[in-house]
């Protein structure tokens, strides 16, 4: 199988069966983002324990594969980060969908949201990709019940 097949297979996967759709019981935070353009709209939810850290993460909306994908594996990936940690996580997804440098360890904490970085040779993709990772990264500058439109 070609990797882009399997890349393919991936995003196909997480945006038919997303991973944490759905509220997040004792949220404390939650903002929302949505894409005009294209018709995109989502809500991320999060909880954030007493040690600082996410506790529960996740999203509730609509939209094309790549959104709901993107947010599918975002929440599986900051989950249990510290606050500064899911912080750079997001920084790391902004930079690689916008042509930003990533040196080999930064690529190597991506994991699986790496297999995303394909979107960003078209721009209009990009939205799709980074909205639910701009909800987050409101809620993670203390921005909770922000409500994002992105042109």
């Amino acid at each position: 199988m070609d990797i882009r097949e399997l890349y393919q297979e991936v995003i196909l996967d997480h945006s038919r069966r997303p991973r944490n759709h759905g509220e997040c019981p004792g949220a404390t935070a939650h903002a929302q983002a949505e894409n005009p353009s294209c018709g995109d709209e989502i809500a991320v939810h999060v909880r954030i324990g007493p040690d600082s850290k996410v506790e529960a993460l996740t999203f509730t909306g609509q939209g094309c594969a790549l959104s709901q994908a993107s947010a599918s594996l975002m929440t599986t990936k900051v989950r249990g980060l510290a606050i500064p940690e899911a912080a750079a996580a997001v920084d790391r997804v902004q930079r690689m969908m916008t042509g930003g440098k990533l040196n080999e360890a930064e690529r190597e904490k991506l994991g699986d949201i790496e297999i995303l970085e394909g979107a960003a040779a078209y721009p209009q993709r990009v939205k799709c990709v980074t909205l639910a990772w701009h909800a987050l990264d409101q809620i993670l500058k203390g921005k909770s019940d922000a409500h994002l439109v992105e042109d």
